[in-house]
């Protein structure tokens, strides 16, 4: 099951490093793609507005 992020992220950045296999995209409101995210939750754990959670 792949994390995403919710309208909430305010595009801060923190969760881009700690993602191993690179699945989240920068924008407005960030990004994560499905079929790279390997469930690790690293991004969820740094997120300061608590923008990320499991699909």
């Amino acid at each position: 099951m792949a994390y995403v992020i919710s309208n909430e992220c305010t595009a801060c950045g923190t969760c881009l490093p700690e993602c191993p296999s690179e699945a989240i995209s920068e924008g407005d409101i960030y990004k994560i793609d499905p079929d790279k995210c390997i469930d690790c939750g690293a991004c969820a754990d740094v997120c300061p507005v608590e923008a990320i959670s499991p699909a």
